[in-house]
């Protein structure tokens, strides 16, 4: 056996490490730190640190940059690993050669939630507010670059409201303290238990999903194939949000 098949063998000696490029309360913490606790079994304690800015770029460089061990993981997403590289004009990390992907964790949707004061039931109703009332609204999103900030761009593009106000956060739960206490009145969270609960509560209001068929677990909102009257679907695909 090889000196280097030797040291696998011995995998993990210490703690794993876990960067999730955004802070707490967004997808990626509901999909991180449940994988973390599953698996304490098998390769004892997954220290979760939590590192946002720059839409997940700030943790994903930081991860590019560690000593290539296996002893410390991003959880990524298309974020991260797509969009980020491509749209930068100078990009800080090659996800090609930075990373090697081990496992997809999940997938999910995105989707365009407003407070409870915008008076609107319906995304219908809510491209009829957002025209009669240009510059009034404005959404939240996990950071630029993310795929909550193209989701809410193609949608202002689609329905032709193009003076609704994209604020970047440093990530979802910031986002949706803000929209929860009425600071903004519309954000594009990936949807999560959290969110559902929030809609159920009544805390906020999700107009629509970016999904193909209705989410099982709130079969009450329209996906994006119920929206007759835009010219396109709101956001064509899925949003992947658990590359590590």
């Amino acid at each position: 056996m090889s000196p280097r098949a030797r040291a696998q063998a011995k995998y993990p000696e210490r703690p794993i490490r876990l960067v999730i490029p955004f802070p707490p309360g967004g997808v990626n913490d509901a999909i991180g730190r449940p994988w973390a606790d599953k698996m304490k079994p098998l390769l004892g304690t997954v220290v979760i640190e939590n590192m946002g800015g720059a839409g997940g770029a700030v943790g994903a460089l930081a991860v590019a940059r560690a000593q290539p061990d296996g002893y410390t993981l991003l959880l990524g997403s298309g974020g991260t690993q797509v969009i980020i590289p491509i749209a930068s004009s100078q990009p800080q990390y090659d996800p090609v050669k930075a990373f090697e992907t081990i496992s997809l964790l999940g997938i999910t949707a995105v989707c365009i939630a407003v407070h409870p004061s915008v008076p609107v039931q319906t995304l219908q109703e809510l491209i009829a507010y957002a025209k009669a009332n240009p510059g009034k609204l404005s959404y939240g999103s996990a950071g630029s670059g993310t795929m909550t900030h193209l989701t809410g761009e193609l949608f202002k593009v689609l329905s032709g409201t193009p003076d609704i106000v994209h604020i970047p956060y440093r990530g979802a739960g910031p986002a949706l303290t803000d929209a929860i206490s009425g600071h903004i009145p519309m954000i594009t969270p990936n949807v999560t238990g959290q969110v559902i609960e929030l809609n159920k509560s009544g805390k906020l209001r999700i107009l629509a999903v970016t999904t193909a068929t209705r989410v099982a677990a709130a079969p009450d909102i329209p996906p994006e194939h119920d929206l007759t009257e835009l010219r396109r679907p709101v956001c064509a695909g899925r949003d992947a949000e658990a590359y590590y």
